[in-house]
């Protein structure tokens, strides 16, 4: 009885599978849509409104190393990024959002450690973004995987740095809808994900109006420390970028970032900045000092 009975529960089952795939859309067989963090983090509200909002790049949590001691680290050491690195980010109310930079050396690892700290933390919904290394250097199909992952991770958002075009803008922004992304934007208010494109040289910033005005993506942002280097360290020239940038993403409603200390930030707001990141021992008073500013 037991031989007979497997062969008829398995056309059963097949019979009900092709039943469901039948009925099932091929758009929606084929979709899929990595889980979203809890909830939508705040810091898109803030941005719906116009107001800007404050984050730290993550510390790295490695000690420093000293004269006489080797490069590389024993696989004991303790790791650049942990879960209780993530809770004590969460625990701080100035920050809207924390920025964990893996351009120099990407693992998704770091980006589930802070995620999970962050969900763990007793304080207020961060968000959370990875910066990951350019497309130009990894490739777009290990860029493609690394997004996708990093999403599923837990993070709300992944940054590219040096974006060298519009072509290049555009598969960034693909990479996104291949991931089954909600991504937020201008044209999309309901979306819950995070896009971020960064323009560090003198020819991507020329092309900043065209870059602007593609869709599908959240903040559009010049990367000050680059563009500088590029131009040979002319700060003037730097700055010329950084606003023919931020005029750009204002005109699209793109959101704009950039680094901000204790001494700028205030005029930085006032330029309308909405995205405003801090780093080192004062970065906390900085963001006092443009919450106050901000009204916030």
């Amino acid at each position: 009885m037991t031989l007979m009975a497997e062969p008829m529960t398995s056309h059963a089952t097949v019979a009900a599978t092709l039943i469901v795939l039948l009925a099932t859309p091929i758009g929606d067989a084929q979709r899929t849509s990595p889980p979203a963090p809890a909830g939508r983090a705040p810091i898109i509200d803030l941005w719906s409104q116009g107001k800007p909002a404050f984050g730290v790049f993550v510390p790295n949590e490695s000690p420093r190393r000293g004269r006489g001691q080797p490069a590389e680290q024993p696989a004991t050491a303790t790791p650049p990024y942990s879960v209780a690195g993530g809770e004590r980010l969460a625990a701080n109310s100035l920050y809207d959002y924390v920025f964990l930079n893996l351009e120099g050396g990407y693992d998704v690892a770091h980006v589930r450690a802070i995620a999970d700290g962050l969900r763990r933390g007793a304080g207020s919904r961060k968000a959370l973004l990875v910066r990951i290394p350019p497309i130009s250097r990894a490739g777009a199909d290990v860029t493609r995987t690394r997004v996708k992952e990093i999403l599923e991770a837990g993070a709300d958002g992944v940054v590219f740095p040096h974006i060298r075009n519009a072509g290049e803008a555009r598969e960034a922004i693909g990479f996104f809808e291949a991931a089954g992304a909600d991504v937020w934007s201008p044209k999309n208010p309901a979306g819950d994900r995070i896009a971020m494109l960064m323009l560090e040289d003198p020819d991507a910033v020329a092309a900043a109006d065209e870059i602007a005005a593609l869709p599908g993506y959240s903040i559009l942002a010049c990367g000050i420390g680059s563009l500088r280097s590029a131009l040979g360290g002319d700060r003037e020239a730097a700055e010329a970028g950084v606003q023919r940038v931020l005029a750009a993403s204002k005109r699209a409603g793109l959101v704009n970032m950039l680094t901000a200390n204790t001494q700028d930030v205030a005029a930085r707001i006032e330029q309308g900045f909405l995205a405003l990141l801090m780093q080192g021992q004062n970065a906390d008073e900085a963001i006092r000092v443009g919450r106050r500013v901000a009204g916030r």
